[in-house]
């Protein structure tokens, strides 16, 4: 076995390597902080490959309360993210395929419909502007009332992964989290050594402070930790994709209080287009077997689509857990959450737009000054970028 002789002396140790991990070690890493991300599985696997890749500027907030703090807390985020995919803020994400630069947003015929849509209007800081009828996308040809461009950009989240790991490959390091990662801790309490093993290579950390950003794998890392893993809640979605010879639709629907449905489009590897279908129709879906939620999914985009043919589309389902900091009302907090246990920061964005901000809140958390030497850990394994849900989907389904 191959075995470091010394501990390497860490600044920060950032451990989950989704949007949160990876914003996070670039944005240390520019301050001059010795930092390395340690990743069990792959970059991205867990919440952040498997989203719909949207940069919600707060309208689906608007929508369930006119004066929800969370529109609060995205309304400046999507302008960082869209300097930095034009190659013009820090991280550089120009590499990141951008899938759409705006989303469409449409209602249903409803009352209802109409009030939710007005509010949005008033209250989003970039406001939805209404667009003229030759300028629909084709899957909304056949709709009758108004459609309107919101500026929510729509990035491939795979890509976007890569872009920040390539910047990044010598401080990504692949675990064994199962039976390769121990903590020790120091008579105060604080993790003073993380031992690593992988196959026959093993590696000490000594890190002055632990963050931790493994989503729904913070429970299981605090419990490891000694620390109270009751501190997190899961909110599930149930998503649908619908595969086939389909029109480019990024958008949303609303039906007064919710986002009726939620599409974004994809190229497959296999040439064809890829709906990822969210919104109301995944919060429902939970309890529903895949193919229970495959028809009413179909039902319910027929009733809002009413020019797209799915009589040839392939369908399937996926689902997916979202790791918040547990609130007393068990909703989704209003913004980023941090928990801090000696030198352990525990670190949830809630919403992928909102890794600048947990970025920006967990170095304001560190009380130390940058080391200002970059690390470099040669020979040590590395983790792969996941792969987009519909890659990973062994058989589709066929609805008459």
């Amino acid at each position: 076995m191959s075995t470091t002789e010394n501990p390497i002396d860490m600044d920060v140790v950032v451990i989950g390597g989704g949007v949160a991990g990876l914003w996070l070690l670039d944005a240390l890493h520019r301050k001059g902080y010795r930092c390395v991300l340690l990743e069990a599985h792959q970059l991205g696997s867990g919440q952040t490959v498997a989203s719909q890749g949207i940069l919600h500027g707060g309208m689906k907030y608007t929508l369930s309360n006119l004066i929800d703090p969370g529109a609060k807390a995205v309304a400046q985020m999507p302008l960082i993210w869209r300097d930095c995919l034009a190659g013009k803020g820090q991280p550089d994400l120009s590499q990141t395929k951008l899938r759409a630069d705006f989303c469409h947003l449409w209602r249903t015929g409803s009352a209802r419909s109409r009030f939710g849509m007005t509010g949005a209007r008033m209250v989003l800081r970039v406001k939805p502007t209404e667009i003229p009828k030759a300028d629909w996308p084709q899957a909304l040809s056949g709709l009758h009332g108004q459609v309107y461009n919101l500026p929510e950009q729509v990035i491939d989240t795979a890509s976007f992964i890569a872009n920040l790991a390539a910047l990044h490959k010598d401080r990504l390091l692949k675990i064994d989290a199962d039976n390769g990662l121990t903590f020790e801790r120091n008579t105060s309490g604080n993790v003073s050594t993380i031992k690593l093993t992988h196959n026959d290579q093993s590696l000490t950390l000594a890190p002055k402070q632990v963050v931790l950003t493994a989503g729904k794998g913070n429970a299981t890392l605090r419990r490891m930790l000694g620390l109270d893993e009751q501190t997190m809640q899961i909110r599930p979605l149930h998503m649908v994709m619908v595969k086939g010879n389909l029109p480019t639709l990024n958008g949303h629907c609303t039906d007064f209080s919710q986002t009726r449905i939620t599409v974004t489009s994809a190229i497959a590897n296999d040439g064809q287009t890829v709906w990822t279908v969210g919104g109301q129709v995944s919060e429902d879906g939970v309890k529903m077997a895949p193919e229970e939620l495959v028809k009413h999914a179909k039902s319910e985009v027929l009733a809002v689509v009413p020019n797209v043919d799915l009589s040839n589309a392939l369908w399937s389902t996926y689902r997916v857990d979202r790791a918040e900091l547990k609130t007393s009302s068990g909703r989704r907090p209003e913004g980023v959450t941090l928990m801090c246990d000696g030198n352990v920061i525990t670190a949830w964005p809630t919403k992928l737009v909102l890794a600048p901000q947990l970025a920006d809140d967990v170095i304001k958390q560190i009380a130390m000054q940058p080391t200002g030497e970059p690390v470099c850990i040669d020979n040590w394994p590395r983790p792969d970028v996941a792969l987009p849900p519909w890659e990973l989907v062994e058989s589709w389904m066929e609805l008459d």
